[in-house]
């Protein structure tokens, strides 16, 4: 590192599906695991299979093991215990973006929520039900690090639709992130969520740069910097 000690402080604690790495993602067990490890953020999946909302990282995820739904799931984040926490749903695929906001309304969670996609569209139809909801684009991924070519084209096309209001936050993959890119970002009014970490050494990097958040699936990464 350069010789400055990253704070922590002001930079957003984002559990991965809850806390993926200490009990099974995206269930009652990891919020709980996120919630003993200090979390301000749990993230979680949203799914559509069969008609039914359910959490799930993708629909292998929701072969392989029972799944709550949407619904069972807000439930327990409604909870009291939770009060204190934001939530980023992470919506996998287009197409079921009134059913998870009303669902979200109805759980009384509607303004403690961070919807995020890699689905501009997806956002854009959040919009239309929720004008004042906050959304926030994802990209990253190595397929979309191969299909786009990072590069200042795409960087400019995201400074635009942040500067304009489309979106309110960029969630990039880590390796993206760089001082750079958040000053952009912060130039345009919008901020920029770095994810999945888990390793000490990048938590400190991308702290260092004036990231709001940081996702990892290990939440306990956090403490030994606190």
């Amino acid at each position: 590192m350069s010789g400055r000690e990253a704070d922590h402080r002001g930079v957003q604690r984002v559990g991965h599906k809850g806390a993926g790495q200490l009990a099974p993602g995206n269930t009652v067990a990891s919020f709980d695991a996120a919630l003993a490890t200090g979390v301000d953020v749990i993230e979680f999946d949203v799914l559509r299979v069969r008609g039914r909302l359910i959490l799930a990282h993708s629909s292998f995820d929701a072969r392989r093991r029972p799944c709550m739904t949407l619904v069972e799931a807000l439930a327990v984040l409604s909870d009291a215990r939770f009060a204190g926490l934001l939530f980023n749903v992470d919506l996998k695929r287009p197409g079921y973006e009134v059913d998870t906001m009303a669902a979200l309304r109805a759980a009384g969670l509607i303004d403690r929520v961070l919807v995020s996609s890699q689905f501009a569209r997806s956002l854009d139809r959040v919009r239309r039900v929720e004008p004042t909801a906050r959304v926030g684009i994802s990209v990253g991924g190595w397929l979309s690090r191969r299909r786009h070519r990072w590069n200042r084209r795409v960087t400019q096309r995201l400074f635009d639709a942040i500067e304009t209001g489309r979106f309110d936050c960029l969630m990039a993959h880590h390796r993206l992130v760089d001082s750079e890119l958040v000053a952009r970002m912060a130039a345009a009014g919008g901020e920029v969520y770095a994810w999945t970490v888990d390793s000490e050494s990048i938590i400190e990097r991308l702290t260092l740069t004036g990231v709001a958040g940081i996702t990892t699936n290990d939440p306990r990464l956090f403490l030994a910097r606190v």
